[in-house]
């Protein structure tokens, strides 16, 4: 197993990568100003579920052959950005007829969570972190590769829910008189399918870099 100094090491990384916003965080982030604490700590759990897919296919050895070839990976990466662009059109398409509840448009926590899965599943930032910066803490003289990526991974997933719901907290938090207004809530859409969009354009055009790492 890696020694205590790698895993903190590892940790402090793993921190300063989760705390810059990506796809997963500005997800988050919209579900939690639109419907309050409770759905983006549910989008939390969704995200993280995804995260338990990287680990999976990080211990399997699949990320090793996504960073192996250049079509595989090239396949991932794009429909990843295709379906950060799908949520951001979704986003600017959406609109409420008028005096319609605000409850009435409402995700089911059910959605709230497979969605969350999805878009870390795809989400770039996650997976060149898994093919290309976490294999670099393995240590084969500390024995098999796979239970220190899944220790890895457990790490990844425990900070990342920390953070992530932090996120989700502060977001809430702050926006109540956004989830009260009809105006600021589509301005809110607005806004983060403005975000969708370019995160999607940023996925796209990213990802060969990582294989330089």
């Amino acid at each position: 197993m890696p020694e205590i100094t790698t895993l903190a090491l590892f940790a402090a990384a793993t921190m300063a990568i989760l705390i810059v916003p990506g796809p997963a965080v500005v997800y988050i982030v919209t579900r939690s100003v639109a419907q309050g604490r409770s759905a983006g700590l549910v989008s939390v759990l969704g995200v993280h579920a995804g995260s338990v897919v990287h680990v999976a296919a990080a211990a399997l050895g699949i990320s090793a052959l996504l960073a192996a070839s250049a079509t595989a990976f090239t396949i991932v990466k794009y429909v990843g950005a295709a379906y950060l662009v799908w949520l951001g059109v979704r986003k600017l398409m959406s609109r409420a007829p008028e005096g319609e509840a605000p409850e009435l448009l409402q995700a089911s926590r059910t959605r709230l969570f497979t969605e969350g899965f999805v878009v870390n599943v795809l989400n770039p930032k996650t997976a060149i972190f898994f093919l290309a910066f976490l294999p670099q803490f393995t240590d084969p003289s500390r024995g098999p590769i796979a239970p220190q990526i899944v220790l890895f991974g457990v790490v990844w997933i425990v900070l990342g829910m920390a953070s992530d719901g932090t996120y989700a907290l502060l977001s809430s938090a702050l926006a109540g008189r956004l989830r009260r207004s009809a105006r600021a809530r589509r301005r809110l859409d607005v806004g983060s399918g403005v975000v969708y969009l370019g995160l999607g354009a940023v996925a796209a055009l990213a990802g060969e870099s990582a294989k330089k790492l």
